[in-house]
This record gives C-alpha cells, structure tokens and sequence, in this order.
C-alpha cells in the first residue's frame, strides 16, 4: 500500500471514530451543533473513502486509454467532496435558522462529558489536519491536499460548537444554533474554494505562474530557439507541457534534437517530474532575411560595435524587431539613445515591412590591461591549479598562464586531450576544469581552458 493510501486510510478511521463520538454526544445533550459536526464528519467519511480508492486509481500507470494516466482521479473525488459538503451544510443552516426563531425547540444540556467529547474531537481534528497536510505536500496530492483543508474546517467548526456550548452553559441556548449555523457557513466557504481550485483543473487551465516559469526558462536557457506555442496544464501535482520551437532552416536534424533536448530539460528546471513534449519546426526563410537585413543596416550605424539577439516577431499581423545594440561604455545615455533611434530609423528603411523595432542598450566591455604576477605569485597559483587539473583529466596541462588585471587574477589553461574524445565530452572536461578552480580558488577572477587534440 502506498504512502498516500495510509494517509487516506487513517482518515477512513478518523472520520469512524468523530461520527460516532459527535453523534452520541449530540443526541444525549441535545446540541445542534454536535450532530451538525456528526453529520459534517459523515461528509468526512464519505470523502476519505473517495480519496483512498481516489489516491489507488491516480497512482495507475498510463496505459492506452488512459495515456496522460490517471492523476484527475483526485480531482473528481475533491469535487463529490465538496458538493456532499454543500447539500450537508444547507440541511444544517435550515434546521438551525428555525431553531432561532423557535419553529423547532429542543432543550441543549451542556453537561461535562460533552465538553469532554469536544476536547477528544478537537485532538483528533489537529491531528489529522497536520497529518494530511504533511503528507499532501509531500506528494504534491490534491485530494490530500482537500481533506487537509476540510479537516482544518472541521476544527474550526468544533472550536465553534465548544463556544457555543460554553454559552448555553452560561446561560444562553440559542448559542448552540449559532455555532451550528457558524459551522455550515464555514463548511460552504471551505466547498466553494474546493470546487474552484479543482474545477480549474478538470478543465485545464494553465496554472499562470508555471506558464510564465517556463516561458522565462526557455527564453533565457536556450536562447537560440524561437517559442512559438507553449501550452501548460496539471493533474494530481504533475505538469504537462507542449513546446513548439522554431529553429534555423539549415539546421541538421542532430542540432534539432539537441535544441528541444535543451528546452525540455530547461523547463523541467523551473517545473521538476514535468512530462515535456517539444516539437521543432524550421524558422522561415523570410524570417532569416529579415534578420538579416536588420543586421546589416544596425551595422552600418557608427558607434554600433555588436549586435545580439536579433528576434523577428508577429504581433497581431504585424512584423516587430527586437535586437541588443552593444555601444561604447563612455557614452552618455543621452547620445547611446540617439544611436538606438538611428538604428530604428535605418532598419526600418531596410526593412519597410517592419513596423517597429525594439532596440535593448548594452556596454561593450572595454579592452582590459594585463600584466605578468611575480614568480612567487604564480608558483602559489599554479600549484593548485596543476594539482586540479592533473585530477580532473589525468595529466598535465599543455599551458599554464597567470596574468593580473585590473580585475584580479587570470587563468589561461590549454588542455591535450585524445583526438578521438567528442566536442561534447571535451567541452564538459573543460566545464569541469574550470568550475573546480573557480570554487576551490575563489582569489582567482576569471579562468578560460582551451582544448585541441
């Protein structure tokens, strides 16, 4: 039996135990607001046992009919949850509002053991709340998630009928009717938010915060595709994903595996145990040209150093350009501005069936100053660096370099590696080299490996 079935099971035997504690105290004594509780837990018992076959059938593998597998199991069940706690909380409402305007009357006794019960209903509720909520999170359960919630409704009702027997005891009987009114009211609030959340579910609408988690990680991650569909939606905790990317028409098919390769594990960063589907599909040949285009009439602007991130884009029927200008750093924002108006104005010249271009400003970093450590200097860096390098590939490094700038301290490293080792595996030999120095070497600014056979 999985964890979560043991979760929902100890809930079956919860809801047992309060239905019959409230009920007998609330026959005895007369209280509206222990039989409404009693009736509440009735609820309690019927969705427990809901989530526990609920829970089983989630926890299915995918199988032919079923290919996204079963996860909205939880969700159906959190939705006969709610609506069996509406129909038991109007049913409650009504026999409360006639007994505060006496068309009903019954005597309420507020004798001890009743405290005494609701003090045993109170620590099983708190119980049973944390134990569900614990585990819920845990396994990310939305049918564990509903019953945490509605056991944390059912205390506050219980706190309710503890006030409202303290009353009657005091001296005022219609407090009963009253915590049992409060209990039903809060019984349809706590129904109302159930049906939402799981009814956005059932209908998949996309959770917006993951939506734009993962649009932000594609864009950022994997920056030389183009998004062109994403579509999002959840079940029972787990999300499903469609990427439609555009890639470069001269792509080979291997350059566009690795790029929906690349966007699948990018989303699966912002959205862990995600099911990803990326699909790729050529840029267009106009699109290129118009890149392009773009880019030669930006370079052709003075003071325009580099140019990046050139995205032709479709708004509404309409070609926009967006790029990065890279400009001296010594101008002043005032004349960069003036230049990224001058590169809108030729692009748009070169391209007419542009109607607008979006220009984002960037410093071209300057040519920094190098000089040469002392001997001392160097044989302190160089020791350790050999000694990481000697561990990370095995052998020594065909040159060792070590400038000071003005940033600090620079590493140069060329690495000899077997002719026949993949451009993939060298360049994680080379990451590897390069992250190590920088985490065991912090003194030192910057490292740069180079690799050949």
């Amino acid at each position: 039996m999985t964890p979560q079935r043991r979760t929902a099971l100890v809930s079956v035997g919860a809801a047992c135990a309060l239905i019959a504690l409230k009920l007998s105290a609330g026959l005895a004594s007369g209280s509206l607001g222990l039989v409404s509780e009693a009736v509440h837990s009735g609820t309690d018992l019927v969705a427990a046992l809901l989530t526990f076959f609920a829970v089983g059938l989630a926890g299915r593998r995918a199988d032919r009919g079923h290919p996204y597998g079963h996860g909205k199991a939880e969700h159906l069940a959190a939705l006969a949850e709610a609506a069996a706690l509406v129909l038991v909380s109007i049913g409650v409402a009504a026999v409360a509002v006639l007994r505060l305007f006496g068309v009903i009357e019954t005597e309420v006794n507020a004798a001890w053991w009743a405290f005494a019960v609701v003090a045993a209903v109170i620590a099983i509720d708190v119980s049973r709340t944390s134990i569900s909520l614990r585990s819920a999170r845990r396994y990310k359960s939305a049918a564990l998630l509903s019953n945490a919630l509605h056991f944390g409704s059912d205390l506050a009702g219980t706190l309710a009928v503890l006030l409202g027997l303290t009353v009657v005891a005091l001296g005022w009987p219609q407090g009963d009717s009253v915590a049992a009114l409060f209990v039903a009211v809060l019984v349809v609030m706590a129904a109302a938010r159930l049906i939402s959340r799981n009814v956005d579910v059932l209908m998949d609408r996309a959770p917006a915060d993951a939506t734009e988690a993962a649009r932000h990680a594609i864009r950022e991650l994997v920056p030389a595709v183009r998004l062109r569909r994403l579509r999002l939606r959840q079940a029972a905790g787990r999300h499903f994903v469609d990427v439609v990317i555009g890639v470069s028409a001269g792509a080979a098919v291997a350059q566009g595996h690795a790029a929906a390769d690349a966007v699948e594990e990018a989303v699966k960063r912002v959205l862990p145990g995600a099911d990803v589907v990326v699909h790729v599909e050529p840029k267009s040949a106009r699109e290129a040209d118009i890149r392009e285009r773009a880019q030669d009439a930006a370079l052709r602007v003075p003071s325009v150093r580099e140019i990046h991130n050139i995205n032709v884009l479709t708004v509404d029927g309409r070609t926009e350009i967006s790029l990065h200008l890279k400009l001296p750093g010594a101008l002043s924002l005032d004349a960069a501005h003036a230049v990224a108006e001058q590169v809108e104005r030729t692009i748009l010249g070169a391209v007419p069936e542009a109607t607008a271009v979006l220009t984002h400003l960037e410093p071209l970093a300057e040519a920094a100053e190098g000089w040469r450590p002392s001997e001392r200097e160097i044989e302190r860096h160089a020791e350790s660096v050999l000694h990481i390098v000697q561990e990370e590939t095995g052998a020594s490094p065909r040159e060792l370099r070590v400038l000071q700038t003005g940033e600090g301290l620079v590493v140069f490293l060329t690495l000899g590696l077997d002719p026949r080792t993949d451009l993939a595996a060298a360049h994680g030999m080379a990451s590897a080299v390069e992250e190590r120095i920088r985490r065991e070497r912090p003194e030192i600014a910057d490292v740069h490996v180079h690799t050949e056979p």
